[in-house]
């Protein structure tokens, strides 16, 4: 018997021999690979077309929201044949309009270009709100061989139609009795400078407080916004005898450059004064009553408190002269002054009755505010609307 080295010895020469005959087997029947490329061996016909681009990308610039954007690519056939482009895929906003013929379908989705001539790519786009830095991109496919494809990549920035700068007016602490102030500007982005043709509140019985007017801005005043070509402050004044409690409203400006334009600018603000509500489910800081969600089997029943202070809280002497829903039960109790008598609280009870139907009004865009509409008698705020959130469920 053998000893335990030489038949080791003589195992790993055996494997060697046979691990690089079939070696050179594989390579003989396999073709050489890089990955998932065969090399091609040979050259490239001299009739074959060859794509020649001088730009693949364009710096465009700048945008307005809802303009439409286009270049021209210049594509050169430098080979010996024609050559044949098709459309390919596109970003979201971005076309090839110049394939676009009245001929069959397959001549409006492809073109050619014969030898040493030369075409141009359209490529278009629109600026999409609400702007900023854009990247369009279009494939065209060829029938070269070295180039089978080509991407154009437009670049550049949207730049909105028109910008709010405050984007919101916001009068947080209004009085009731005092004139307020505020402003926002508008700057507009396009060929022409704006022509404003009307501003309006878009609640009319709110719009007899206010008093809307608008003016061009200077040179210097539109050097301040970057891209900016056209604008101009629209000023706005609150007239007393506005009705106390939240103010949320919609200033529309209506102008030209040289397309119609709406713009609109919320307005949003408290109105405080002499009169100041407090109690279970009074929200201060949205200035509305949040009762929720309330069965219709049982209703519900919630009091508030009116103070009146000042020189006018003998008069108050509230009414009710609304209620919405119809269905809310609102009762106003007698006045008592508090504390050293400079105050008067008056009691506010709000029912909802046992059995009341379904309604919504739990303060969504679906399902706006109900209110309570008082009359006060106070000289300064003869007016009191009380937004509530309610729902009243089955």
């Amino acid at each position: 018997m053998p000893g335990a080295w030489p038949v080791a010895v003589v195992a790993i020469v055996a494997g060697s021999l046979v691990g690089a005959a079939g070696s050179a087997l594989r390579v003989s029947v396999i073709p050489w690979q890089i990955g998932d490329l065969v090399p091609t061996l040979g050259e490239v016909s001299q009739d074959s077309p060859r794509v020649d681009v001088t730009e693949t990308i364009h710096p465009f610039g700048t945008i307005g929201t809802g303009e439409t954007g286009s270049h021209r690519f210049e594509v050169r056939n430098t080979g010996g044949g024609p050559l044949t482009l098709r459309k390919g895929s596109s970003s979201c906003s971005c076309t090839v309009s110049d394939f676009d013929t009245e001929a069959t379908e397959e001549e409006a989705t492809s073109r050619v270009v014969p030898a040493e001539q030369s075409t141009f790519v359209t490529v278009q786009w629109k600026g999409k709100p609400p702007g900023g830095p854009f990247r369009q991109q279009v494939t065209v496919l060829t029938d070269d061989p070295r180039r089978p494809e080509i991407m154009f990549v437009v670049e550049g920035t949207v730049l909105p139609t028109w910008k709010a700068i405050p984007a919101v007016i916001a009068l947080p602490r209004l009085t009731a009795s005092a004139i307020e102030r505020a402003s926002t500007t508008i700057f507009t982005y396009g060929d022409g400078a704006p022509t404003v043709e009307s501003l309006e509140i878009n609640h009319p019985e709110a719009a007899r407080f206010f008093s809307l007017s608008s003016t061009a801005l200077s040179a210097a005043e539109l050097a301040v916004e970057p891209g900016a070509t056209g604008g101009f402050r629209v000023d706005l004044t609150m007239n007393p005898g506005l009705p106390l409690g939240a103010v949320k409203q919609l200033i529309q400006v209506r102008f030209r450059m040289p397309q119609e334009v709406i713009a609109e600018v919320p307005l949003e603000g408290s109105v405080g004064g002499d009169l100041v509500l407090a109690g279970a489910g009074w929200d201060a800081s949205r200035q509305a009553l949040r009762l929720g969600t309330v069965s219709g089997r049982t209703g519900s029943r919630t009091r508030l408190y009116l103070t009146a202070k000042g020189p006018g809280r003998d008069q108050v002497r509230p009414r009710v002269v609304e209620t919405v829903p119809d269905l809310l039960e609102v009762t106003v109790g007698e006045g008592k002054p508090i504390g050293s008598g400079t105050v008067l609280r008056i009691p506010i009870d709000i029912v909802i009755p046992a059995g009341s139907r379904p309604v919504n009004h739990i303060c969504s865009e679906q399902a706006p505010a109900g209110r309570i509409v008082l009359e006060t008698g106070h000289p300064d705020s003869p007016t009191l609307s009380i937004p509530i959130c309610v729902a009243v469920g089955p």
